[in-house]
């Protein structure tokens, strides 16, 4: 197989495109359609701050990889889960990327120790709280994401949630009809509350093996091995749906997701990160000072459980 655009032999097919690249035409095409990405969502500016959120994996490395190779200035946060193994292996991956490529063009990384703030492990701290793994993980890293680009007065917090990612989200919210999820899945949650940083999705327009083949020409060196917290979990199913269906139908993602987000447009909700009764129904967190709708955040309950369970 020849690549579409050189005379070079192709490293990646890409069926939905029915196009295929070599590993510098690849790298360009990855690299081109992350900036589409960023100019079509208004998602940041050259001179602007952001600040990435990596876990070792090949999506957030890569994000972290293109945002410094276009020019942007991206620091990174790394959240230490505690995961015995697995925590152990992706904290060596951060650090060796950071040493390796991120450092040479100014970037830092920023880690926070979920053990050091909780006094446990993710999975130790679930079992405290009585409550699964990912939904504890979840509250732990939105919160450290946030709290971390807000206190530093970053312009924008990026993740590296991807086509396979944003479609799997989509159709589990279809599915149970989760229709105030809906109105907020978007490539980019602006900040329209104090205390709240803007959120983006750099590589929604790339799917998980594009990425993968991407991290591979480009020699990033990430953890390859899933979270083995995530064994069960619903997004896994509805992945799994989907590669199915686009096995059948190359390009089914892809025109699912985009499909969304172009009737989204059309309603006026691609900007809308919360409705107005979401806005005034937020207050400060009486022990942390971050958004909540209650008197106190997730977070800090979370913690406080965790607390008296020790006791």
């Amino acid at each position: 197989m020849r690549c579409r655009k050189c005379p070079q032999r192709a490293v990646l097919g890409m069926p939905r495109h029915n196009t295929a690249f070599c590993g510098p035409c690849l790298t360009e095409f990855v690299r081109t359609q992350v900036q589409k990405a960023i100019k079509a969502q208004s998602m940041f500016a050259p001179e602007d701050r952001i600040l990435v959120a990596v876990s070792g994996g090949k999506d957030s490395l890569t994000l972290w990889e293109i945002l410094l190779k276009l020019g942007y200035r991206a620091d990174a946060l790394y959240v230490d889960l505690g995961i015995p193994g697995y925590s152990d292996r992706s904290h060596e991956k951060v650090e060796r990327f950071a040493r390796d490529v991120a450092e040479a063009c100014g970037s830092k990384l920023m880690i926070h120790t979920v053990e050091e703030d909780a006094g446990a492990g993710i999975k130790e701290l679930a079992n405290l709280i009585k409550r699964p793994t990912c939904s504890a993980c979840g509250t732990i890293k939105r919160y450290q994401f946030n709290r971390v680009a807000w206190e530093n007065k970053y312009d924008v917090m990026a993740t590296g949630h991807n086509l396979d990612d944003e479609a799997a989200r989509l159709l589990g919210n279809v599915l149970q009809w989760q229709e105030e999820y809906l109105q907020k899945q978007s490539p980019t949650l602006p900040a329209s509350v104090e205390g709240f940083a803007k959120k983006v999705k750099p590589l929604y327009r790339m799917t998980e093996r594009e990425i993968a083949a991407y991290a591979v020409v480009n020699r990033i060196d990430y953890l390859v091995e899933e979270c083995p917290m995530a064994k069960g979990a619903k997004m896994l199913v509805y992945k799994d749906a989907l590669n199915r269906l686009e096995a059948e139908s190359p390009g089914t993602k892809h025109r699912f997701y985009w499909g969304f987000l172009e009737k989204q447009k059309k309603v006026g909700e691609s900007s809308v990160s919360m409705t107005d009764t979401d806005q005034t129904m937020l207050l400060p967190c009486e022990t942390c000072g971050q958004p909540t709708t209650a008197g106190t955040c997730s977070f800090c309950r979370m913690m406080a459980r965790a607390k008296t369970s020790t006791r």
